[in-house]
């Protein structure tokens, strides 16, 4: 393992949603889960949608809110109900808790996720 001395913590969670969907969407999640896990933030989110640029199927947003200790990128293909989570920090947090809070805000139906 290269840099053993420094501590960091990845959490990829993926799945499909049932919930309506805007660019409001991550910045609620963000939110939600944040103070959920008591993840300190010192910026405020950032999100983009390709609003008709690219391929349909890819259509969605893309959004991240810094951490203290690191970031989230979060990424949603609005017409395929999908979505891909990665939460990174350099601090300690409960993956199960991340899971569970994220299956909820999203109503998700089918999800795999890794630690890593």
């Amino acid at each position: 393992m290269i840099a053993p001395d420094i501590f960091r913590k990845r959490f990829l969670i993926e799945g499909y949603f049932t919930i309506e969907v805007n660019e409001q969407t991550p910045i609620n999640y963000f939110k939600y889960l944040t103070d959920s896990l008591e993840l300190k933030t010192y910026g405020d989110p950032i999100v983009h949608t390709t609003d008709g640029l690219g391929k349909k199927e890819n259509q969605g947003y893309d959004a991240f809110i810094p951490l203290i200790d690191s970031g989230i990128y979060l990424a949603i293909w609005s017409n395929k109900k999908f979505f891909s989570l990665i939460i990174y920090t350099c601090k300690e947090f409960d993956e199960a808790k991340a899971l569970v809070f994220t299956k909820e805000f999203f109503k998700v139906t089918e999800s795999e996720n890794k630690l890593f």
